[in-house]
């Protein structure tokens, strides 16, 4: 067994604490602002996330709480995106954000299914250890 993780590797280790965490009062706590990149067969190339300005085009920017769990955002996808709607789609949620040295990484955090429950549905962006300002990229299959 190796050294223990120091707290920064720790929060992106991708290990989902269970925890139950006090619920968001929403009419008090102000939302973020969460870049939200969804696209058709695939996520996102990183490439497509290195110019701060110059992200992809099909951005949806969406405001939400710290609570909000991948069936909350999958429904808000389905809002803005047809093919999200049909009755087999699957989406797919990763984080892209920059690691260490500045390089940007993209991590898998859950699946969701259009219209069926599944394990990752009530994972909360939270739970997930999201942090402000890091790009969520959505395939939808």
């Amino acid at each position: 067994m190796g050294p223990p993780l120091d707290p920064p590797d720790r929060l992106r280790s991708g290990v989902v604490a269970v925890v139950k965490e006090p619920a968001i009062d929403r009419e008090k706590v102000c939302p973020l602002l969460l870049r939200v990149f969804p696209r058709l067969g695939a996520h996102h190339q990183l490439e497509d996330f290195a110019r701060r300005g110059d992200e992809p085009k099909d951005e949806v920017q969406i405001y939400t709480w710290m609570d909000a769990t991948l069936r909350e955002l999958c429904d808000l996808v389905k809002e803005v995106q047809p093919a999200a709607r049909r009755p087999m789609a699957r989406l797919s949620f990763a984080f892209v954000y920059p690691d260490r040295r500045g390089k940007n990484v993209m991590r898998q955090v859950g699946l969701v299914h259009s219209t069926r429950l599944g394990e990752d549905d009530s994972k909360s962006l939270k739970q997930l250890n999201f942090q402000t300002g890091d790009f969520l990229s959505v395939a939808i299959y």
